[in-house]
């Protein structure tokens, strides 16, 4: 079974530094949608050299968390109502697929103990009032079922709007109520992959992501279709 999904600087831990840095800013809205990312300020911040904080940044980029603009540098993405549901409406037919095929898979059961663990952290995050760790943990725990699909391009379309994925949720966590209904549509999808039913681990999943961007939607349009990050 594949493990939880890692950031693409481990190994150097001056990148590490940078991008978790730059990444918690974004995450948690001290740079809101529109900024631009320069390397000076992170340097002064964190006491890194610039080379390191570059790299962060275009690893950044690579994940959809920033845009790069010619001549201008980085840009921490502006989504608006529709492209975040476009987002959510990718979503359904990734992850549905994805759960479908953990359903059947020889290994479901392995994987059902990795997404229990997920499950019982995200609990205890949002018992402990941490939102950050809950989001990290969320997406964790779809990114263990989008890897371990046995579908390797629907794993790296996953992997591709990973970045819009967090900043979607990192706005879904905000609604009224939305992170204790996740936990429950969570717990159906893992009772639904225990089962090895395919049918039920799709529909669940589908249902999941369709609630997700339903109360987003109304979020958005209730705020003037802004999107905090």
């Amino acid at each position: 079974m594949l493990p939880e999904g890692s950031s693409p600087v481990r190994g150097n831990s001056y990148l590490e530094v940078a991008y978790d840095h730059v990444r918690g800013l974004i995450l948690s809205g001290e740079l809101p949608p529109g900024s631009r990312v320069t390397v000076a300020p992170i340097t002064d911040a964190i006491g890194l050299s610039p080379t390191p904080i570059r790299t962060a940044l275009a690893a950044l980029e690579r994940q959809g968390l920033l845009v790069a603009q010619e001549h201008r540098g980085y840009f921490v993405p502006k989504l608006s109502l529709e492209d975040i549901l476009e987002i959510y409406e990718i979503r359904e037919v990734i992850d549905s697929v994805a759960s479908r095929r953990v359903a059947q898979s020889d290994e479901r059961a392995e994987v059902v103990t990795t997404l229990e663990d997920l499950l019982e952290r995200q609990r205890l995050a949002v018992a402990a009032g941490d939102i950050s760790a809950y989001r990290d943990l969320d997406v964790s725990f779809h990114q263990t079922i989008w890897g371990n699909s046995g579908n390797h391009r629907l794993r790296s379309l996953a992997e591709n709007l990973l970045g819009q994925v967090r900043i979607g949720n990192n706005v879904s966590s905000r609604v009224p109520g939305r992170v204790q209904s996740s936990l429950i549509e969570h717990a159906a999808i893992i009772e639904a992959i225990r089962a090895g039913s395919a049918k039920e681990a799709e529909k669940t999943t589908r249902r999941h992501v369709r609630e997700a961007s339903r109360s987003l939607a109304e979020y958005l349009s209730q705020n003037d279709g802004a999107s905090p990050a």
